[in-house]
């Protein structure tokens, strides 16, 4: 009888085990059995992770199918009203005004933020020794800085009156008079100072991780393209970018949803104004939640925050997982 085929006859198969190790079932049981135990010191921090953040995810959940205002916390009463909160939200025209703005702003502040890291990175590579130290201190001390007092010092640069960048502006004389400009009229203009504040203090971020990853690459590859010939656009096009890819789907993950969920830097400067044009979700929730002591709708205006969020980076998750496996 030839191994692994049954005996012709009557009585059950027998199936003889192959030679040279355990059974295919058994060894796949072994390998299922160590990739979990790979997976044991991630259980602490998936821990902690369940009860700092999802505990109060599921209690917004819980909260936005409520009406929850001062009556109803003060008074301790629960009163379920479904999808009303929802149905509030997703029937007011502004709301999704408001959404498609933080999502142009939110795209706009990622592009920007990574591609000035990414030439500030560069630029470290390139400075001599005294130069990269004081730039890599400058950057440390702008990521240093708290988001209210760099917001409140982006005011006074930009100040009509007194600020610094209408005064330089006016003394170059290229760009005109800046004399009593206001910055803060239009929310356009608006936008882009709060943009330019958001990348100062999220550049030095992307910039020290990609100058690490920059170090990781092997000096052997940029000497080979070196000797070919290869300009620094070429070897930056053919050996930084695709050895750094998986590191710049990374931090543009990140800086996405960093960006998505600002909110002291738009309401230190001007609240959300002028007129309403710097709303996005995140001062809209307050607004419409806090500021008007209606905490369901607050919860509900949440989880349509991270469901948007979600539908948004989900194909970009995969697409990230994907160039991983298949580097």
């Amino acid at each position: 009888m030839v191994e692994g085929q049954a005996e012709t006859g009557i009585g059950p198969a027998i199936v003889t085990p192959r030679r040279g190790g355990a059974p295919a079932h058994g060894r796949s049981a072994v390998a299922r059995a160590r990739r979990l135990f790979h997976y044991l010191p991630l259980l602490p921090s998936l821990f902690a992770f369940l009860v700092l953040l999802g505990y109060p995810v599921l209690l917004a959940v819980v909260i936005s199918f409520q009406r929850m205002g001062l009556r109803e916390l003060v008074q301790r009463t629960t009163v379920w009203i479904g999808f009303q909160n929802y149905a509030s939200i997703l029937a007011d025209p502004t709301f999704w005004a408001v959404a498609i703005r933080t999502l142009a702003f939110t795209a706009f502040n990622v592009a920007l933020t990574m591609i000035l890291g990414t030439l500030v990175a560069l630029l470290l590579g390139a400075l001599g020794r005294w130069m990269r130290l004081a730039l890599s201190i400058s950057l440390i001390l702008a990521w240093a800085t708290p988001a209210l007092t760099a917001s409140v010092i982006f005011q006074w640069l930009f100040d009509s009156k007194f600020g610094v960048v209408n005064w330089a502006l006016t003394s170059v004389g290229i760009f005109g008079d800046y004399t009593n400009h206001s910055w803060f009229a239009t929310g356009l203009s608006t936008f882009a100072v709060i943009s330019l504040l958001i990348a100062w203090q999220a550049i030095p971020f992307v910039a020290f991780s990609l100058r690490a990853g920059i170090l990781s690459v092997p000096s052997e590859q940029y000497e080979a393209a070196r000797v070919d010939g290869a300009t620094d656009r070429a070897i930056f096009r053919r050996i930084t970018v695709p050895s750094l890819l998986p590191l710049f789907m990374i931090l543009t993950f990140l800086s996405a949803i960093w960006d998505f969920k600002v909110f002291t830097q738009i309401w230190t400067v001007r609240q959300g104004g002028p007129a309403g044009e710097t709303v996005t979700l995140a001062i809209y929730a307050y607004l419409k939640g806090i500021a008007g002591a209606q905490y369901g709708l607050a919860s509900a205006v949440a989880v349509v925050m991270v469901v948007l969020l979600a539908l948004v980076l989900i194909p970009y998750i995969r697409t990230m997982l994907r160039t991983q496996e298949d580097l």
